[in-house]
């Protein structure tokens, strides 16, 4: 996993550090299912900021994502564009001041890309706009083979009703 040591960098507030970077970007589950990126690293623009109070990190890059079609379960292929920022104060009087990516003076970047791609995913992945999804009787792609079932019979528990339906 991908981390930046922060005391490599010394900045005086307003001053800037930006550096291209290597992140590793894991994968991970969304709605049950397995997403991978690919490929696994991407080149993302990383930018610190020195502020007065704190520090502002800011994180820019493109990555692919590949899983399941929500409805027909075929591969879906995502272009993702994520542009994340995280402030980190100096001294934080308030937990909200914090970021949960830093931790003994180790920005965790794999972490905050990982969580920064999911934030940025529709809420249904699907292979193509008009996915139309699995038959819902024999579980055919309907993408593949359009298609439709006669009716089912009807069950002859119910019979005896059928005979009331033409009485109301």
């Amino acid at each position: 996993m991908t981390s930046f040591n922060l005391r490599q960098v010394k900045l005086r507030p307003g001053e800037q550090h930006r550096e291209a970077l290597e992140v590793e970007l894991p994968a991970f589950e969304f709605g049950g299912q397995r997403y991978v990126p690919v490929p696994e690293t991407v080149t993302a623009d990383f930018v610190i900021d020195r502020a007065l109070t704190g520090t502002v990190f800011g994180l820019t890059f493109a990555t692919h994502l590949q899983g399941p079609c929500y409805r027909c379960l075929g591969d879906a292929f995502l272009d993702i564009p994520v542009k994340a920022r995280e402030y980190q104060a100096e001294s934080p009087d308030d937990e909200e001041l914090t970021t949960p990516y830093v931790a003994a003076d180790q920005l965790d970047v794999s972490a905050w890309a990982r969580d920064n791609v999911a934030l940025a995913l529709p809420e249904k992945i699907l292979c193509r706009k008009g996915c139309a999804g699995l038959c819902a009787t024999c579980g055919a792609s309907l993408n593949d083979n359009p298609h439709e079932h006669d009716a089912p019979p009807g069950d002859s528990r119910w019979s005896a009703l059928d005979g009331l339906r033409g009485l109301l």
